[in-house]
Parts: C-alpha cells; sequence; structure tokens
C-alpha cells in the first residue's frame, strides 16, 4: 500500500505499463507537443504524488529531455512504466531527504534515502561542480539511489559550468546480463557518462552509454512498436541471437555485452560494466549486481534496480590551467572533428552530443514529437488535452 504522505491530491490511476504489448496499426503516428506542455505533464504528475515542487521541476526536465534530445527510450515513455510506480510503492520516496555520510572537502558520501532519482542525480552533479570549483575536483559517490534517467542529463549540467563531468551507475540489484562465458546473469546496463564544453555552450561532448549493446528501454520500445531488434542486441540461453523484443521481458533473453562476441571484444564492454560497479556500487556501499544471491535461482533475468549507487565526477580545468586556453583548445579539437572530410561525400562528421544538441534546439522552437501510443497514455493520465484532429483524420499538433 502507498504511504498517506505520497498522495497529495486526487489523481487518475497509473495506465499499464507501455512496454507490456505489441504494437498495433493504432499506435502509428505521432502528435507533437510543445516544450513546455511537457514539462508541466510531468511535473504535475510529480508533485501528485508527494514531489516537492522544486524537485518535480528539476525530475520533469531531466524525463522530458530524453524526447528532447531524440532519446525516447529514457523520456516520458518511462514515467507511467517506471517512476510512477517507483512513487506509488514506496521504492522511491518522494520527500526523502537524502544524508551526507561523510564529507572531506572534494569527496563526498551520500545516502540518497530512495529519493527520486531523476533529481537526486542532478543534485549529486551540482554539489560535485560546486566542490570542483573550491578544489579543482569534486567526487559525489551516492548509494540507496533510484533511476536517474539520461546520464548525459546530469554530465551535461558540469559541461556548461565548463567543467569535465563524469557520472557512472549500477542497476542495485537488478541482473540482466550474464558474463562472457556465463550461464547467470550477473550485472545490469552499469550506464557511463562524460560530458566537457566542445564548440559552444549549446553543444557540448556529451558521451552516455550502457556498457551493455544497448539500454533496456531501447529494446523495450522497440517491444511497444512491434517491430524486430536488431541481432546483436539480445541473446538465448544458449548465446543465439534473439530478435523478438518482447523475449527480454518475457525472461527468455539477455542483454548483450558492447563488443559482441568475446572474439570481437565483449570482455570490453563487461569489464566497463565490472569498472562502474566498483566506482558506483562498491565505492559508496550500494547494492551489486553480483551478490551471493545471483547464484540462486534458474539464471534468468532477475532482481529490481533497487539500492542504486552511483558516481558524480567533476573536474575544474581552470585550477590547472588557464582555463580561457583549455576552452580554446577544446573548440580547436571539437572543431577539426567537424571538418574531417566524409567518406561518402555527404554524410557530416560530428561528436557524441552534438546531434541531441541540434534536436534540442529544433524540439524546443516546433515542439516535440511523440509516438501516438504514449500521447494516448499521457491524455489518460489527464496530463494532456486530447489532440484535434486535422481534415484527413490524423492528429494534430499541440501547443
Amino acid at each position: 500500500m502507498t504511504p498517506p504522505h505520497q498522495r497529495t491530491a486526487p489523481r487518475p490511476p497509473t495506465p499499464a505499463p507501455a512496454g507490456s504489448g505489441t504494437g498495433t496499426p493504432a499506435d502509428s503516428g505521432t502528435v507533437t507537443v510543445a516544450h513546455h506542455q511537457l514539462l508541466a505533464a510531468a511535473r504535475e504528475a510529480f508533485t501528485a504524488r508527494g514531489v516537492p515542487e522544486a524537485r518535480a521541476a528539476t525530475a520533469a526536465d531531466a524525463l522530458c529531455y530524453g524526447d528532447l534530445a531524440g532519446l525516447g527510450s529514457h523520456g516520458l515513455f518511462n514515467l507511467a512504466r517506471l517512476y510512477l510506480p517507483l512513487l506509488e510503492s514506496g521504492r522511491a520516496d518522494p520527500a526523502a531527504e537524502p544524508r551526507t555520510v561523510t564529507d572531506l572537502g572534494a569527496c563526498v558520501l551520500i545516502d540518497s534515502e530512495r529519493s527520486l532519482g531523476l533529481w537526486s542525480a542532478a543534485q549529486a552533479m551540482d554539489l560535485a561542480a560546486e566542490r570542483a570549483g573550491r578544489h579543482g575536483v569534486g567526487l559525489v559517490s551516492v548509494r540507496n539511489a533510484t533511476h536517474f534517467g539520461c546520464a548525459g542529463y546530469h554530465t551535461a549540467r558540469a559541461a556548461r559550468q565548463g567543467m569535465i563531468g563524469v557520472l557512472a551507475g549500477n542497476c542495485g540489484g537488478q541482473r540482466i546480463a550474464r558474463p562472457p562465458h556465463g550461464a547467470l546473469a550477473m550485472l545490469g546496463t552499469n550506464p557511463l557518462s562524460v560530458a566537457a564544453p566542445a564548440l559552444d555552450d549549446d553543444h557540448p561532448f556529451v558521451l552516455d552509454m550502457s556498457t551493455t549493446a544497448v539500454p533496456t528501454g531501447r529494446i523495450r520500445t522497440a517491444a511497444r512498436r512491434g517491430e524486430p531488434i536488431p541481432a546483436g542486441w539480445l541473446e538465448d540461453a544458449a548465446g543465439a541471437p534473439v530478435t523478438d523484443p518482447a523475449a527480454f521481458d518475457r525472461g527468455e533473453a539477455y542483454l548483450r555485452w558492447l563488443g559482441g562476441e568475446v572474439e570481437t571484444g565483449a570482455y570490453k564492454g563487461y569489464g566497463l560494466g565490472l569498472a562502474v560497479e566498483m566506482l558506483a556500487a562498491l565505492l559508496p556501499g550500494a547494492g551489486v549486481g553480483p551478490a551471493p544471491d545471483a547464484l540462486d535461482g534458474d539464471g534468468r533475468p532477475h532482481g529490481r534496480d533497487d539500492d542504486i549507487g552511483f558516481l558524480a565526477l567533476a573536474v575544474a580545468p581552470g585550477a590547472l590551467r588557464a582555463e580561457e586556453d583549455f576552452r580554446a583548445e577544446a573548440r580547436s579539437l571539437f572543431s577539426t572533428l567537424t571538418q574531417c572530410p566524409p567518406a561518402d561525400g555527404h554524410t557530416r562528421v560530428r561528436y557524441p552530443g552534438w546531434w541531441e544538441a541540434e534536436r534540442v534546439r529544433v524540439r524546443r522552437a516546433e515542439g516535440v514529437p511523440l509516438p501516438a501510443h504514449l500521447y494516448a497514455e499521457l491524455v489518460g493520465l489527464g496530463l494532456l488535452p486530447r489532440a484535434p484532429r486535422t481534415a484527413d483524420g490524423a492528429q494534430g499538433g499541440v501547443r
């Protein structure tokens, strides 16, 4: 039962998770919605479940960034599937006050107390940047956390302050990937992000990656659309490729590591996943995937992403050298990359984060395209108005 303090206003029930079915023709098409409306919708959903207004605004900004940047698997698709159930079940505490366990100035250990990760990861990165401003480097190690959405949203907060930001997070007790040659699921997707100033403040370098071939959201959005996935994302118990994305939530498939086969580099993805596990979970004392209970059961994907751990790191280049020199050389580095001639004569060379920044620029001005099924879900929650239909019967944009 949801604790009474988590319910502050009457609200419609949360619909079934969007990733639980298959796509239908009725799901086709998109509805374009103004970014400010999406922010208001997400903020309302969070405040209705007891999240304080300022925290809800940050959480909404982090969540909607996924749709704004074209990373829909980490956007509003997860509102009813992931974040609202976390709050309603008590697995995330909307009013939790994170507690400082250790503070050494440049290094801080925080117990998140199950606060909403979309907010707490932003706070941790801001704290890391504040300490880096004082000490040249700021490291914030966090335990007892919950899912924080797009890691790149948080690291970009440091990049906008002229710093290098790093965020590494594990998946708590969730186990969905097997070690190479292993028969049992032991680890999660264990995302890693690095961001830094690049061409300008609006186009930072932002690497945001899972250490598995893809994050689970990519699998579930494909399942929702009823589309097959490429061979190489999932494998069955015998290691054979699986192209049915619904097999993952049926417990019949495992995520594969970056690098694919052992012969082609799977140990690189696996090793990165373990590095994240050590930095993000072992360091602060959060839940780890390869715990003894991972050896129990039938070896299929299992566990929940509770007691997530993450590391937020900020480095202030200006503490080590002249900041203007660093910024000038960063602009030169990334400008040189973008001037590399395209091999096919027309596909422009860009760096991680550039295309996302361009989508953000365009979608802030023109609106954010949402899949029709997701728009209908938000309408069902009472968070968005029903879109008008044009003369040909298609759904128009909502501004």
